[in-house]
């Protein structure tokens, strides 16, 4: 599957139509991967594709599309969750640990 190459009017006209409610959550998520510009909310999107992939999926994993296409067609395996806080840069990583006591 190929980017396509819609223009910002192409891709709001998608969005304002709606197109994506009669589709399958995994055509959602190829979909919007395999093109440039968000054409659905953003939520939904996140949402689809992580029911597709059947894992949380963290916003910055979004700024890898390439690791989260390959996940989605089956070429890669599901990261592991020091991968996925590996994809954070050391100088930005902060992490909470939540103790319930």
């Amino acid at each position: 599957m190929t980017s396509h190459e819609l223009t910002e009017e192409q891709a709001k006209k998608l969005f304002d139509c709606k197109f994506w409610e009669p589709m399958s959550l995994r055509d959602r998520a190829l979909f919007q991967m395999h093109e440039k510009r968000l054409c659905m909310p953003f939520i939904v999107f996140h949402e689809a594709v992580e029911k597709t992939l059947g894992r949380p999926v963290f916003t910055h994993e979004f700024a890898y599309p390439d690791l989260i296409k390959k996940e989605l067609l089956g070429d890669r395996e599901a990261p592991s969750m020091e991968e996925i806080l590996g994809l954070v840069p050391a100088d930005k990583r902060i992490l909470l640990v939540a103790v319930q006591h």
